[in-house]
């Protein structure tokens, strides 16, 4: 399926989801942490934590659900949030270091595969994130190989450049 995911539950926000939602797009809804608006948040920092905090999170759900989203993203808010949602709205919740009361759980691939090797990384990874697997060695290798192989020469070679033209069209082509 394809949709358009929109943060935020305010009146500007809810008015723009009802209108791609009524243009025939589909839209899934994002409240809590809203990645693309930390600066307005205080930076990366859970939602909802008072209780008037976490009635605005379900009221900017619902108002998202009202407005047509088929699904909501809860991110970064304490589980009995993410419980009140799930129970308030009619349409699945995504969690996202919302605790396991969401109809489904995301995390970023990258964290999850522990993608990203450099040390930085590491010391800003979610408390909520689990590393199943260490993979970011091996896409640096890769990558280096890439690299090396293009300043060497070696790479694209002839297996990797099957797009060929008749002599004749390059001939006239050059011409």
């Amino acid at each position: 399926m394809d949709a358009v995911k929109l943060e935020g539950g305010g009146p500007p926000r809810v008015a723009a989801a009802k209108a791609v939602s009524q243009a025939g797009i589909a839209v899934l809804g994002h409240v809590g942490l809203t990645p693309q608006a930390i600066s307005s948040l205080g930076g990366f920092r859970p939602q909802g934590r008072t209780a008037a905090e976490a009635v605005k999170v379900i009221e900017h759900a619902l108002a998202l659900e009202e407005a047509g989203c088929f699904a909501m993203v809860l991110e970064c808010v304490p589980p009995a949030v993410a419980l009140a949602a799930t129970k308030a709205l009619s349409i699945p919740t995504i969690g996202i270091g919302a605790g396991p009361h969401c109809s489904g759980q995301v995390l970023v691939y990258h964290d999850l595969l522990g993608m990203m090797t450099h040390p930085h990384y590491k010391a800003v990874t979610p408390k909520f994130s689990k590393q199943y697997v260490e993979i970011g060695p091996i896409i640096a290798q890769g990558l280096e190989e890439f690299c090396r192989e293009v300043k060497e020469g070696t790479f694209p070679g002839p297996s990797h450049t099957p797009y060929k033209m008749k002599q004749a069209e390059v001939d006239s082509f050059v011409e």
